[in-house]
C-alpha cells in the first residue's frame, strides 16, 4: 500500500489519538457511585461530574474534528523528487 494514497498523515493519527485521550479522561472524569433506591447520594450533581467533565469531553471532541481536518504536512523536496523518478 502506498502511503501517498492515505487520507491522514503521521500527524492526523497522533492528534486523533491525544484527542480520544481527552474524551476518556472526561468519561471517567464523570464516573462515581450513583444512588440507590434507599440512599441519595449529592455526589452526582458535584461540579466536576456536571461541568467538567462535558466540558473535557466536548474539548475531546473539538480536537478530534480538528485532527480530521487538518491537512498532513507537506512533502519535502527530496521527497517529491524521488516520487517524481
Amino acid at each position: 500500500m502506498n502511503k501517498e494514497n492515505l487520507a491522514f498523515g503521521k500527524r492526523n493519527f497522533i492528534l486523533l489519538a491525544i484527542g480520544m485521550a481527552i474524551i476518556i479522561i472526561g468519561f471517567l472524569l464523570m464516573t462515581g457511585p450513583g444512588s440507590t433506591e434507599t440512599t441519595f447520594e449529592p455526589d452526582i450533581f458535584s461540579v466536576r461530574r456536571i461541568k467538567v467533565a462535558p466540558a473535557v469531553c466536548f474539548f475531546g471532541f473539538i480536537f478530534m474534528i480538528y485532527a480530521i481536518v487538518s491537512k498532513p504536512g507537506k512533502k519535502s523536496e527530496d521527497e517529491v523528487t524521488i516520487c517524481q523518478k
